[in-house]
C-alpha cells in the first residue's frame, strides 16, 4: 500500500503509522501518548480534529500541527 496523510482514512479504516515528521517537540509529545511508527490505529471520527483509537485509548488530533503518514491495513 501507498502511504497517505492520516486525514485521508476512513471512519473504521485501520492503519499503521509509517511517518511522524512536524516540530521535535510534538513528534516527542505524540510519541508519549503511543502514536508512533510501528503502531496501529484504527480511525473513529474523520474531520479536523480527528478522532483516533490507538490501544486503548482515543485521542483527539489536528493532523496540521504534524505530519503523520499511515499505510492501511486489513484487520482480520
Amino acid at each position: 500500500h501507498d502511504l497517505l496523510p492520516l486525514d485521508c482514512l476512513r471512519r473504521g479504516e485501520w492503519a499503521e503509522v509509517a511517518e511522524v515528521d512536524g516540530e521535535a517537540g510534538w513528534v516527542c509529545r505524540l510519541a508519549e501518548l503511543g502514536l508512533r511508527v510501528g503502531c496501529r490505529l484504527r480511525m473513529l471520527q474523520p474531520g479536523c480534529p480527528c478522532l483516533v483509537q490507538l490501544d486503548g485509548s482515543r485521542l483527539s488530533l489536528r493532523p496540521e500541527a504534524c505530519q503523520i503518514l499511515v499505510r492501511p491495513v486489513a484487520v482480520a
